[in-house]
């Protein structure tokens, strides 16, 4: 007779379990990386604003030109001219 720790069903448990342990740490270490990298990210972010004004105004500036653009169009559809 097969001593009950030795049973195949429990030992493919255990092992399952083992396997689930390990994956779940190293889970957990990937996303406490990412968490870290996200939070230097923002702490330089916060240090550097003169680094990120530039392209953040002339991102905006684009995006005002693009609704310029869009409601120029939508007059131009209203008023019933063609373009």
């Amino acid at each position: 007779m097969i001593a009950p720790l030795l049973d195949p069903f429990v030992i493919m448990a255990t092992t399952g379990l083992i396997a689930v342990i390990v994956i779940a740490a190293a889970l957990l270490r990937a996303w406490q990386g990412w968490l870290d990298l996200k939070r230097q990210e923002l702490d330089r972010a916060v240090h550097h604003p003169a680094a990120s004004d530039g392209s953040s105004i002339g991102t905006a500036r684009i995006e005002l030109a693009d609704l310029k653009e869009r409601i120029r169009k939508l007059e131009a559809i209203a008023s019933g001219v063609e373009l």
